[in-house]
């Protein structure tokens, strides 16, 4: 199994045939597999990423990092959890160092990200204090590189 989860986190598109073929087992194995695989939660789900910048879409992404008390008998999970709920919200993780969270944020503008944090984040009880670091520019997402290399436009000079 951990052959098609390898090939299909590299290109989630790919035909059962086609992987069948890549590690040597029938197209209806490979098929069954993958449906056991669905339905045990261990693919989550089939993903696209989108270079919205070439799209045409202007999106302003930030990185939140906030620092939370805990209340007696809830852990880092039920903040995570409520969280997890704003639709700004692209990721959530629990860190080490000098903060407890981790938030990706997407808004339509730095106004929009500060706003989000200012009346959604920072009013929450357990919040302690937050550290916002927008994002100036993505060079690579979810393992795709996301730029293209420079082309010279000079001509080649030979002897």
């Amino acid at each position: 199994m951990k052959e098609i989860l390898e090939i299909m986190e590299n290109n989630p598109r790919i035909g059962t045939r086609e992987i069948a073929t890549m590690i040597g087992i029938t197209e209806a194995q490979v098929a069954s597999k993958i449906k056991q695989l669905e339905k045990k939660g261990i693919i989550r789900k089939y993903k696209t990423v989108i270079d919205w910048e070439k799209a045409g879409e202007e999106y302003v992404y930030a990185i939140i990092e906030i620092k939370v008390t805990l209340r007696s008998r809830t852990g880092y999970d039920a903040i995570a959890e409520r969280i997890a709920k704003f639709p700004e919200v692209r990721s959530v993780r629990l860190i080490s160092g000098g903060y407890d969270l981790s938030l990706t944020v997407r808004g339509r503008s730095m106004k929009d990200v500060a706003f989000f944090v200012a009346e959604k984040i920072a009013t929450l009880e357990q919040v302690q204090g937050t550290v916002t670091h927008f994002v100036l520019r993505t060079y690579k997402e979810d393992g795709d590189v996301l730029f293209e290399k420079e082309r010279s436009e000079r001509l080649a000079v030979s002897p």
